[in-house]
């Protein structure tokens, strides 16, 4: 039986995108990002809110020109990845593991949501082969096709 493996995120940037160059050319670009809840206690009526931290590592070369480019501390992001565990050794030996959203190949996707005029890039793809959606580029590599999919359905 096949599986999914997909992560959505909408949330902002706690820091400065970290990238990391390799001495083959390669990139990959690390983020912090907090997404956040609010509800009303229903005891105390007081208004709560509950912040998690996800990390994203951005491993598609356009998707990190884009990270690097255009988002800083504070951007709002819409991310799509998949979900991977890593194991690393500590320097004292001991074996770790970090859990973090993946974002590369065909299946990630970046969307920058601030402001009007916000570009983002998807699956390696510029800005210049997305569509715009009017509140920025949307980065899912589909391209003006997607607007031909709008047509009735005749049944």
């Amino acid at each position: 039986m096949a599986g999914v493996n997909k992560v959505i995120i909408v949330g902002n940037l706690g820091q400065d995108p970290q990238t990391k160059s390799f001495q083959n050319g390669g990139k990959l670009v690390n983020l912090r990002i907090a997404t956040s809840e609010t509800w009303k206690d229903r005891n105390t009526g007081e208004r709560k809110e509950r912040t998690e931290w996800h990390s994203v590592s951005i491993q598609n070369e356009g998707l990190c020109g884009v990270a690097e480019r255009y988002l800083k501390k504070g951007s709002k992001v819409y991310i799509e990845g998949k979900l991977a565990t890593r194991k690393w050794q500590a320097s004292d030996g001991s074996d770790r593991y970090t859990t973090e959203i993946v974002v590369s190949g065909f299946h990630g996707t970046l969307v920058m949501l601030d402001g009007a005029g916000a570009q983002s890039g998807g699956n390696g793809a510029g800005p210049a082969g997305n569509s715009n959606t009017g509140d920025g580029w949307t980065g899912n590599g589909r391209g003006a096709f997607d607007s031909d999919l709008d047509d009735d359905v005749p049944f």
